[in-house]
């Protein structure tokens, strides 16, 4: 829909179709149909298996006739953001360019709006390739108060989500993030700062155990 010989500026197009002006630049490299036919499964795999990581779900693709090695299982896996499920050690590194915020909800009661907001990243599997959809939402009241879909894994997109959250709803009290690259990112906690709002931040793939939801116990 976007136009370059259109009248409008490309920039004030992407504004009157909501959409992030990176998603109208960027050229996205599909992905080849073999890879497509592997992600799909290893999703099949994940949902039925979450437990299993790179080296068990190669044993099961391979089961079924995919030749396909551990690495390029770990690839396809962290494209899709899938991650084994299981308690583990923290032993992901930060970026070292990025700060890294303190986890301020341990045995935090949270029960009324704008108290905590959270977000997170999820992927959609389309015909041919995925999108990236992350999602603004309340804890206590479980709403979901923004969202963008993007082709793309730069922050701007969640930056567009969280700037309209806040100003439908106002601003929460603390924002919880994981430590994702896209909201530990400038671009992201410079918002948050900006409007007052505490940071807080777990780690990559933390079950959020110890917070009171209203009967909610993940996070």
């Amino acid at each position: 829909m976007i136009e370059p010989a259109h009248g409008l500026s490309v920039s004030r197009q992407a504004e009157l179709l909501d959409l992030s002006r990176s998603n109208v630049y960027y050229l996205p490299r599909p992905a080849s149909e073999s890879d497509l036919t592997l992600m799909r499964r290893i999703d099949e795999l994940h949902l039925n298996f979450p437990f299993a990581g790179a080296r068990m779900l190669r044993d099961m693709l391979k089961l079924k006739g995919f030749a396909v090695g551990r690495k390029h299982v770990r690839t396809l896996m962290d494209r899709m953001r899938i991650t084994a499920i299981y308690r583990r050690r923290n032993t992901s590194a930060p970026h070292p360019e990025h700060k890294i915020y303190p986890y301020l909800l341990r045995n935090l009661t949270i029960d009324r709006p704008n108290h905590v907001w959270a977000t997170d990243l999820t992927y959609i599997p389309m015909k041919r390739g995925f999108v990236f959809l992350v999602a603004i939402l309340d804890w206590a009241t479980r709403k979901v108060l923004a969202h963008r879909v993007s082709i793309s894994m730069t922050p701007d997109f969640c930056v567009e989500a969280l700037e309209e959250a806040i100003e439908k709803y106002g601003r929460p009290e603390i924002f919880n993030t994981d430590q994702g690259s896209q909201f530990t990112s400038a671009a992201f906690t410079d918002v948050l700062k900006e409007h007052e709002i505490q940071i807080s931040m777990d780690g990559k793939g933390r079950w959020v155990d110890n917070v009171s939801l209203n009967g909610c116990g993940r996070a």
